[in-house]
């Protein structure tokens, strides 16, 4: 472990939440003996009917499901892991991811718009479990030398946040636009909006799938991000991808979710090989 603990650079992760139904029954309908499940409906609804979107606000949820690919400093994927399997249990999960990224030593997070939803997200669910993230904060240290600091890319490489140039642009399409960008599955069956539903239906399996997936798309992502910033080359990073697929056919047999992930693979087609 302690030899796999200095291999790692990058933590890339993933997160599935779910709202709290007690919370917002106690929060948003405080007296009207909801339960959970009924809480949650009637916010969906009422959001829905306001702007359109049902999506709770994640200050309400809990971790459910967190997928972390753990990257070598060449940028090799050495483990995919999904936290707290199979017992997914929320307190657990924020533990494990948190002291996870200190016994590596505090390597880069990467994320696709982890610092407007993973990061916060895990930070209130640390607050809610009380759970001291010293090492996160540091707030002793210079302000651009502290991990939360939104241009620190040592701490989080949010692709997000550098193919919008911080926000002065938009990203339409997300991740799923970005990885078929270079010939990766991106949304198979099962979306972001599904996961609320998918989870008070039991469907645990299938939210870890989706994650899973979703982490692969955005490391390979990132793998076309270290291209684009000068730290790799597109041979280089061709290289890795085949190694990394390769990597996914063995795992096939272990998580039946990589076979279907394989089927929707497009090799990208490299326009410079006809030069």
């Amino acid at each position: 472990m302690s030899e796999l603990s200095d291999e790692v650079a990058y933590l890339v992760f993933d997160i599935e939440s779910v709202a709290d139904g007690e919370l917002v029954s106690r929060l948003q309908y405080p007296g009207e003996d909801l339960s959970g499940d009924e809480a949650i409906s009637r916010y969906r609804a009422e959001l829905l009917e306001k702007k359109g979107s049902d999506f709770i606000p994640y200050t309400f949820h809990l971790p459910v499901s967190v997928v972390i690919a753990k990257i070598s400093r060449d940028f090799e994927l050495l483990d995919l892991v999904a936290l707290d399997q199979p017992e997914f249990r929320p307190h657990v999960i924020t533990k494990l991811f948190w002291r996870g990224w200190e016994h590596y030593n505090c390597p880069t997070f990467v994320t696709f718009n982890g610092r407007g939803f993973d990061i916060p997200l895990m930070e209130v669910a640390a607050f809610r479990y009380g759970l001291s993230l010293g090492r996160w904060f540091a707030l002793d240290a210079r302000s651009f030398d502290q991990p939360r600091y939104r241009y620190n890319t040592d701490k989080h490489f949010d692709l997000y946040e550098v193919l919008t140039n911080y926000g002065a642009s938009r990203f339409n399409g997300g991740l799923n636009l970005a990885a078929n960008l270079i010939g990766k599955p991106g949304k198979m069956d099962v979306k972001g909006s599904m996961v609320q539903d998918l989870y008070q239906d039991g469907k645990l399996a299938e939210i870890n799938d989706y994650c899973r997936c979703d982490v692969l798309d955005t490391y390979f992502v990132f793998l076309r991000s270290m291209v684009l910033t000068g730290r790799i080359s597109l041979e280089r990073e061709q290289e890795i991808v085949a190694n990394t697929q390769s990597w996914i056919l063995a795992e096939a047999e272990r998580q039946p979710v990589f076979k279907q992930y394989l089927e929707h693979w497009g090799d990208w087609e490299n326009p410079w090989l006809d030069e």
